[in-house]
């Protein structure tokens, strides 16, 4: 007698993935060269060995239960954890991995990120590359969870397993900007802990799934217009929607042509920013992660890495 073990394969469960993206079951039939039929008919053989309904039928579309979004994200953790330990075993076969994710968070200038990839792809490895934009403690969190190889730009690293390593890229430094129109530019300075929590701040969103995250910068019972990025968060400050801090060398073209002005306020901030990778005897390093460890060595990349620009 056949289990849900049986029926859950990585065929099936991208086959749940391509339902859920495509929208309906006729174009995921399509994007999977089937039959409408057929793969109704392997959706209902699933959903009888697990005693569940995965889709609502009553519309043209194809709609996850609930049950079937569980699955979904369930479905996408076992996914990945095939493709790592995949990795895993070629990479002990030859020493390269099959492929190397790094994990980028938005404090990193992405420009600079971007000419270490076109090096290693010049290099013609048997690894493919991934790049996954992180922020704050999601950087590090997709490298703990086995997401990421290479974390660039964590916030903390204390306290982790002992086959995560990781360095100092350097320090940060912040400043606190407004567009020129924003009521607080034209106050006196240094501006305090209760006057700013009176005006709206501009925060990046954690991007970790799970736990409550960092929140950096912001005060108790202040009103937060909350962004998904770095980039956003300028262009929100620009536009006056709030104000917050800034790293330095992405708003000084901005502070120099007027269209944010610095603030002095109580507490200042610089931000320890640090590469984490993982590696053990039992788990080593493959030829690929020692690369861009080896780049990551050099003083002048790490400097570059911590001067983000627009774009």
């Amino acid at each position: 007698m056949q289990t849900p073990r049986d029926w859950l394969t990585p065929e099936t469960l991208l086959m749940l993935q391509t339902i859920d993206q495509k929208g309906s079951f006729a174009a995921a039939a399509r994007a999977l060269h089937l039959v409408p039929s057929a793969l109704t008919y392997r959706v209902r053989q699933l959903e009888d060995a697990l005693d569940v309904l995965l889709f609502d039928r009553s519309a043209r579309q194809a709609v996850p239960t609930a049950a079937g979004r569980e699955l979904l994200r369930e479905a996408a953790r076992l996914l990945d954890d095939m493709d790592a330990v995949a990795n895993r075993v070629r990479r002990v076969a030859t020493g390269w991995e099959a492929v190397l994710t790094v994990a980028v968070d938005g404090i990193i200038a992405r420009n600079v990120v971007m000419d270490l990839c076109a090096q290693f792809l010049a290099l013609a490895s048997p690894t493919r590359l991934r790049l996954r934009y992180e922020t704050l403690s999601g950087t590090l969190a997709a490298l703990t969870s086995g997401q990421a190889d290479l974390a660039l730009g964590a916030v903390a690293v204390a306290g982790q397993a002992k086959d995560i390593h990781h360095l100092e890229l350097g320090q940060v430094p912040f400043v606190f900007a407004v567009s020129p129109h924003h009521p607080l530019a034209a106050l006196a300075e240094p501006l305090s802990d209760a006057l700013l929590a009176q005006h709206r701040a501009v925060a990046v969103a954690d991007s970790i799934s799970r736990g409550s995250g960092l929140t950096i910068g912001l005060l108790g019972g202040q009103d937060v217009f909350t962004v998904p990025d770095m980039q956003s968060k300028l262009e929100a400050q620009l536009r006056g929607l709030g104000g917050g801090f800034l790293p330095e060398s992405l708003a000084r073209p901005y502070i120099q042509t007027g269209q944010l002005v610095v603030k002095q306020v109580l507490s200042v901030r610089h931000n320890a920013s640090h590469y984490a990778w993982r590696d053990s005897p039992q788990a080593p390093a493959g030829q690929a992660l020692r690369w861009w460890l080896a780049q990551l060595a050099q003083p002048a990349t790490r400097q570059a890495l911590l001067q983000p620009t627009q774009g």
